[in-house]
């Protein structure tokens, strides 16, 4: 199943573009995404926020939509998977407190394979203890998280994306083109017009 499997990682209130477009993206190449929360199953919602930058000192909030999950949480297994999107938002907040979660982020990272995290998703990194002496971006305000795990903070203009080894981390969800581009890449894909 590895060969156009991609788990993404999401949970209540999780950015809805960080959400929606990965996954959409990602479905219109041909790979199968499967969407998954803990506690929930396929077929059950997990609520989305949309997070804007309109001249405040941080973003805004609103509410997004309801985002359908398609995989039951309990039954994923890494050895099914080629990569792993995990999405910024609130979500990563608390899905970092679930072991289970943080021994799937641990397990894709010992097998290598391509981990694309974005804005608030280092928050996950950063929990499963993944980032020693490893660059990271982040929303900036994630920054002092990829430190205190012992990453390298990566400070880069919002609509880039920073790869190293496997790591594919992005500041915010106008990096899409880049940090996608990035992911497909390191999966393997070429993609040519």
């Amino acid at each position: 199943m590895t060969d156009k499997h991609i788990l993404l990682l999401a949970g209540d209130y999780t950015e809805d573009y960080e959400t929606m477009v990965p996954f959409q993206a990602l479905t219109m190449l041909g790979y199968v995404v499967h969407a998954v929360c803990p506690e929930k199953k396929a077929g059950d919602t997990v609520r989305t926020a949309i997070h804007d930058f309109e001249g405040d000192q941080t973003y805004s909030e609103k509410p997004g939509h309801n985002f359908a999950l398609n995989k039951d949480f309990d039954d994923v297994r890494v050895e099914d998977y080629l990569g792993l999107v995990i999405p910024g938002g609130r979500a990563p907040e608390y899905l970092r407190l679930n072991q289970r979660v943080l021994e799937i982020v641990q397990a894709f990272d010992s097998a290598g394979k391509p981990i694309a995290a974005v804005c608030h998703g280092a928050q996950l990194l950063a929990a499963a203890g993944i980032l020693q002496g490893r660059e990271c971006s982040a929303y900036p305000a994630c920054g002092p998280d990829v430190r205190l795990a012992g990453g390298i903070y990566m400070e880069i203009p919002v609509d880039q994306a920073h790869v190293q080894g496997n790591l594919v981390t992005a500041p915010a969800w106008p990096s899409h083109p880049a940090w996608l581009a990035a992911f497909v890449r390191l999966l393997g894909a070429r993609i040519t017009l």
